[in-house]
């Protein structure tokens, strides 16, 4: 070798592996573990709230998950989810009164099945000793008025009526079973009228307005009519707007009408006292503008608008005294409590009689 002096440098080798990510070993654990800690936490949860708890707690939360039906029966219904325990036997009671629900008293129509339904109506009082039925849902004792109670009154009227014909000759004379449900309607309507009358002379203020009001019976129903007359009007002159005695008025009317189930029909009428020449409005618009005023009144004093069966404006096509059409009686709102049992023959009904409204009142 040239320079005896040099060294012999073993070489010198480099080796450079490439690192990589590890095979995938699998992670279907991780749901399991997750699933398991979750219920873990669940379980803790529930120990923790039946801790915090109290007793009427728990009593108010198994009260929430126990089925509200309008069956006689009380809470608790036995089997797996009826409250009970391994070692107490029975299902659990509610210590307070179960759920309940307010089920309304079906209508009575006067059709052809009117024996099928008041037979409906009788079998739901058999078993008990004094022939009432189990009332499920009652209000407040005391409670009375509402339409509800009208229709209670002419079903169990209408049990009576059945009741002595099948005493009699074991037949229903559905005849007999119409003219009794619209003789019971009819009485209704003259206790309507009478509280009515009794109400305005128990306000001050509107005492003097009764001969403006006009209460009698025709074949569609009782009807009301707020009146016009000499010196004093419902409404001011050419306008719908209420004065503010008719609508104290309208209220009291919308208190008693509102006691029977009832539907209403509200009307306008009009004098023959045409609007000045060149005016766009006729008494068409004005009867009609003044009929929709008295539906809000109503239905502003509580009288549901599903009761509302018809509003028309007649302008001066019906006058209250067709021999006077500009006298200022013929200006008028009608409103007409209709029957819902129609009348033997279509006669008149008792005690009916003509609208007729009292004299003048002074000038105010």
């Amino acid at each position: 070798m040239a320079g005896g002096g040099g060294q012999n440098l073993a070489p010198i080798i480099i080796k450079k592996i490439k690192k990589g990510g590890e095979g995938h070993h699998g992670g279907a654990w991780k749901v399991a573990y997750a699933d398991f800690v979750t219920a873990m936490m669940a379980f803790f949860l529930l120990l923790w709230l039946l801790n915090v708890t109290t007793s009427e707690q728990k009593q108010g939360i198994a009260d929430y998950f126990s089925p509200a039906s309008p069956s006689k029966q009380e809470s608790g219904a036995g089997g797996v989810l009826g409250g009970q325990t391994i070692t107490v036997p029975g299902a659990k009671i509610n210590q307070s009164s179960p759920p309940q629900l307010t089920v309304p008293v079906p209508s009575m129509p006067a059709s052809a099945n009117s024996e099928e339904q008041v037979e409906d109506f009788d079998s739901s009082t058999k078993g008990r000793p004094d022939g009432t039925q189990d009332k499920v849902g009652q209000g407040e004792a005391g409670d009375s008025g509402g339409p509800g109670d009208s229709r209670l009154d002419a079903l169990e009227k209408a049990g009576e009526i059945r009741q002595a014909d099948k005493n009699r000759d074991g037949k229903i004379d559905e005849k007999e079973l119409k003219e009794a449900l619209a003789k019971l309607e009819q009485e209704q309507f003259q206790r309507t009228a009478q509280e009515l009358r009794q109400a305005i002379q128990q306000v001050p203020e509107l005492r003097e307005l009764s001969q403006n009001l006009v209460i009698d019976n025709t074949p569609e129903g009782l009807r009301i009519q707020l009146v016009d007359q000499e010196g004093y009007s419902m409404f001011p002159s050419g306008s719908a707007n209420m004065l503010p005695q008719t609508a104290q008025l309208m209220a009291l009317v919308a208190q008693a009408v509102g006691k029977l189930p009832n539907h209403l029909s509200v009307s306008g009428h009009t004098d023959s006292t045409p609007f000045a020449a060149g005016s766009s409005r006729s008494n068409w618009d004005l009867s009609t503008e003044r009929a929709n005023a008295s539906v809000r009144a109503l239905l502003a004093a509580g009288v549901p608008e599903n009761r509302i069966d018809q509003v028309t404006g007649r302008a001066d096509r019906d006058h209250l005294f067709p021999d006077d059409p500009r006298s200022p009686r013929n200006r008028r709102v009608s409103i007409v409590l209709l029957r819902e049992q129609e009348l033997a023959g279509g006669a008149a009904p008792a005690g009916a009689a003509p609208a007729q409204p009292a004299g003048p009142t002074p000038r105010r």
